[in-house]
């Protein structure tokens, strides 16, 4: 009797084929270049920087081939940990796993802020009207359901009482959930949240951006891929600090790239831009205070009796490093 693949396996070979659907260019083997996966979780601009690194040929410039994979960030940690991919872009989740134990290092950060807005459908206009109602996620602990948490607590709501949790998918697949009416609150970020405001009406309750630090994207890798496939983490990691310092200084560059990859027209892509490039860092690395109240929050959700130290979560050895060669402050 054959085997049937695990659900994990399942999920990445869907992501590669979507990926080969949508950019052939980036699927098809390039010569000598080394191929490398790195997963990311949702469509957004969270993970700009490595869609512009994809885009621009930073990846192949430093000999890789990537493959940009999409998939859940509970699925992309097991895939880092068995091997099945090189790195990953969303953090936030793995932050935690490392909490609990993951063998991975984040050497990188991208994402500093969350870029979550609470949205609800045009005929629930306040916070009071949300209780009973079911608000998506893409992931259960996640950085984006976290911030909607939060969202809800500061308001006035028990999210445990008020609301129902359910997994919806990525963002877009939410704003879909939303526009059915399956979920009646999402967590949505840009474009996605301009995409539901402006076509389908949906009130913008509340920011998450503007209410506390959150360390969600950037590359996490293996750690003793660290050590032991050190060059190779290198160049996958100066492509995408590359790409992320095209996306500070080239505001119409990374609004085509996001035009593309979101599949929003150009306007759209350009508000994004501008609603969200303050989030992110320039150089890679948070400020101490940032990862001291990330890793506090994250402490009081895992139930830890104190914050796990930063030093077996971050290593931002090799970003240094490359800060210097690129000359990035």
């Amino acid at each position: 009797m054959r085997k049937r693949p695990s659900n994990l396996v399942v999920e990445m070979l869907l992501g590669f084929v979507l990926l080969a659907a949508a950019f052939p260019s980036t699927a098809r083997p390039q010569g000598s270049l080394h191929k490398v996966a790195i997963t990311y979780s949702s469509r957004s601009i969270a993970s700009i920087d490595l869609y512009i690194a994809q885009e621009r040929g930073f990846f192949r410039e430093e000999g890789l081939d990537a493959q940009l994979v999409q998939v859940r960030a509970t699925a992309a940690i097991a895939a880092i940990v068995s091997g099945d991919v090189h790195a990953l872009g969303s953090i936030g989740s793995a932050v935690r796993a490392i909490q609990r134990g993951a063998p991975v290092k984040v050497l990188a950060v991208s994402l500093r802020r969350p870029l979550f807005w609470l949205v609800s459908r045009p005929e629930l206009r306040s916070f009071s009207d949300l209780k009973g109602k079911v608000m998506g996620t893409t992931t259960i602990g996640g950085s984006q359901h976290t911030a909607g948490i939060r969202l809800l607590r500061k308001a006035g709501l028990d999210p445990d009482k008020d609301v129902t949790v359910v997994l919806a998918g990525d963002v877009p697949t939410q704003l879909q959930a939303l526009v059915s009416g399956s979920i009646q609150i999402g967590i949505l970020s840009p474009p996605t949240v301009i995409v539901a405001r402006d076509k389908f009406k949906m009130n913008v309750l509340a920011s998450a951006m503007e209410e506390f630090a959150s360390l969600q994207n950037g590359l996490g890798v293996l750690e003793k891929n660290v050590r032991e496939q050190r060059d190779l983490v290198k160049r996958i990691l100066r492509a995408r600090a590359r790409g992320n310092r095209y996306f500070h200084q080239n505001e119409r560059g990374a609004s085509e790239v996001l035009t593309k990859y979101l599949n929003v027209d150009f306007p759209t892509a350009l508000e994004t831009y501008r609603l969200a490039r303050a989030a992110f860092t320039t150089d890679g690395i948070p400020g101490e205070e940032e990862i001291r109240d990330h890793l506090k929050m994250d402490a009081q959700i895992l139930g830890l009796a104190k914050p796990v130290p930063a030093s077996k979560i971050f290593d931002f050895s090799l970003q240094q490093e490359i800060n210097q060669e690129l000359g990035t402050k």
